[in-house]
């Protein structure tokens, strides 16, 4: 099964027909690559009724457009109920090939009488799945074709009676869509069940699926011995009853052949053609729409079931990464920002600011020319400072790595949680866990280059504050000049050029007694307001574009990661998708 349908623009799939097709082929590719499991029986059951609405649809687009074509009859049962010997009853003549060997008919035989057209093509496209073939070339052991028979003349109603396969044998999966197929063409149901089989379950599923199709139905139960005629006739409404909300069907009994002679007479195959002329008189081909209607109306929240549960499993994932980003962030917050040994980016503020104390109006310059000199040194000192501990990778990114390990272990443990709890979506958390295992090693790489740049590209900001704390000691002489005349400052500086040429660490520069009395000098000054409050607003600047890293290069990949999923085994219909399917379904139900 192809995937490349869902390359389709969500506003290509206009029609209800489309609709259906889609969720069908969805439901057939996850099945076919899920295998055998309880989970699965919901899609089984899913798959039998997208597979009839779709034929029914077709059904009522001929009824549209061929409204004059040949009465259909569709003999359906279950396995040697006797539905090939009933055919050949109706025909008049021995055409259906009958065998004591359940499950011997398993493609459909049409048998055109007082009917004949130059063309079947309009036939050809409805069973576009099958080959049509004559009936005696039919393979053994093959399932995609059907034979229409050359036309019988018979003093009864032009049709075109249709043999079936079984739909209760053990082959019946292989070939119950051509059952399906041929039963939604059908404008009659002719059921046939034996005194063994018409209590089968099988038979209620079939014909409670066939009710909104609200096809005329006769029930022959054939093989009856005499005594048992009434009480079986009886049981048989209440199972009609238990099954579906319209009346019981007109039943006919046929006795066993054995008692006959082994063949049915004139007079029983005449009642059966006046039945079946009674119930064709019903049929109402104008009205297949709201039956088309009714049939969707009655499955269309199963078949949207389990491709909202893997939305839902989608969502909760998403809300899982959201809460987890969230946590990482407090973390940061808590274990760097808020820190009170930990938080170095005010340092490196300060440095700044102090390398601008060095000469007045000549600091700026001073500091670019002594950043351009000292370039190849700092890169030296840079590369070696590689090779040490990661002590002197900077605490800040030291941190986020630390973050971003524990928001990994985190969302793990949150989906091997729901891989081991079973169930339906079982399946999928453990696929999701296996892909985040392996994001968690092949990104790590980019992980690293991001926090690299989000460092580096935050230095403006460290930057922009030292200018401001110049600015505003410029507005304070009394306080500059009294810096500028202590020893200390002047020590404090080259402090600041040699952290910023990175010939010391940031600690080392902290701890500094130089550093610590210019500190004490501008917190107790009349700035200490001011230096209070540009610590917090470079603080909120590191944390917005902390979160802005996250936002933008690590949520879009874990949010992603349902999308590198096996196709094959996940109907990856998104809710955007899911919401036009169903406006479209929606609008052709009301209209």
């Amino acid at each position: 099964m192809g995937f490349a349908f869902l390359a389709t623009p969500v506003n290509q799939i206009a029609s209800l027909p489309a609709c259906v097709t889609l969720i069908r082929q969805r439901h057939e590719c996850v099945l076919n690559a899920s295998g055998f499991g309880p989970e699965t029986r919901r899609l089984e059951e899913n798959l039998i009724s997208l597979r009839l609405a779709e034929a029914f649809l077709e059904k009522d687009g001929l009824n549209r457009q061929m409204p004059g074509h040949p009465l259909q009859i569709a003999v359906i049962g279950p396995t040697q109920s006797g539905k090939s010997s009933l055919v050949n009853l109706l025909l008049g003549e021995d055409r259906a090939q009958v065998s004591p060997l359940a499950g011997y008919t398993i493609h459909p035989q049409g048998f055109p009488v007082n009917t004949s057209e130059p063309s079947w093509d309009w036939l050809d496209h409805y069973f576009c799945d099958y080959q049509r073939c004559p009936i005696d070339d039919l393979p053994e052991g093959r399932y995609g074709f059907f034979a229409l028979d050359s036309p019988i003349a018979r003093p009864c109603l032009p049709a075109i009676i249709w043999d079936t396969p079984d739909f209760d044998s053990v082959d019946a999966a292989e070939y119950r869509t051509a059952v399906l197929r041929t039963a939604a063409l059908a404008d009659v149901i002719l059921l046939v069940v034996s005194k063994d089989k018409y209590a089968d379950q099988s038979v209620w599923d079939v014909m409670g699926l066939l009710e909104p199709l609200g096809q005329p139905t006769v029930a022959c139960l054939n093989k009856l011995n005499a005594g048992s005629r009434d009480t079986l006739v009886r049981s048989l409404r209440e199972k009609w009853r238990a099954a579906r909300r319209d009346q019981p069907c007109r039943t006919m009994v046929l006795p066993w052949l054995e008692d006959h002679h082994g063949k049915f007479s004139e007079e029983e195959g005449s009642k059966l053609l006046e039945i079946l002329a009674e119930a064709s008189a019903t049929v109402d081909r104008l009205n297949s729409g709201e039956r088309v209607r009714e049939l969707i109306k009655a499955h269309w929240q199963d078949w949207l079931a389990p491709i909202r549960q893997e939305l839902s499993a989608r969502s909760e994932w998403e809300d899982l990464v959201e809460s987890a980003m969230r946590e990482a962030l407090s973390i940061y917050r808590r274990d760097f920002l808020d820190h009170p040994h930990h938080y170095e980016t005010f340092q490196r503020a300060l440095a700044e600011l102090l390398t601008l104390l060095e000469i007045p109006g000549l600091a700026g310059g001073m500091v670019a020319a002594r950043k351009l000199l000292t370039w190849p040194i700092r890169q030296i000192l840079r590369l070696g400072r590689s090779f040490r501990s990661t002590e002197n990778l900077g605490l800040e990114t030291m941190v986020l790595n630390r973050t971003l390990e524990h928001l990994f272990i985190h969302l793990g443990h949150s989906l091997l949680e729901r891989g081991g709890m079973g169930g339906e979506m079982a399946g999928y958390w453990r696929e999701l866990g296996t892909l985040l295992r392996e994001e968690r090693k092949k990104g790590e790489a980019d992980r690293a280059a991001a926090l690299a740049r989000h460092v580096e590209d935050f230095w403006p900001e460290i930057e922009r504050t030292a200018h401001q704390l110049h600015d505003k000691l410029r507005e304070q002489p009394a306080v500059l000049n009294g810096l500028r005349a202590t020893r200390a400052t002047a020590d404090a500086a080259a402090l600041g050029l040699a952290l910023h040429t990175g010939g010391i660490g940031v600690q080392d520069f902290i701890i500094a007694p130089a550093i610590l009395s210019v500190t004490s000098l501008l917190a107790e000054s009349a700035l200490g307001h001011f230096l209070h409050r540009a610590e917090a607003e470079l603080k909120e600047r590191q944390f917005r574009e902390t979160k802005k890293l996250f936002e933008e290069v690590l949520a879009p990949v874990l949010m992603n990661l349902p999308d590198r999923m096996d196709n094959d085994v996940r109907f990856n219909i998104p809710v955007q998708m899911v919401s036009s399917v169903e406006d479209t379904v929606f609008s052709c139900l009301t209209n």
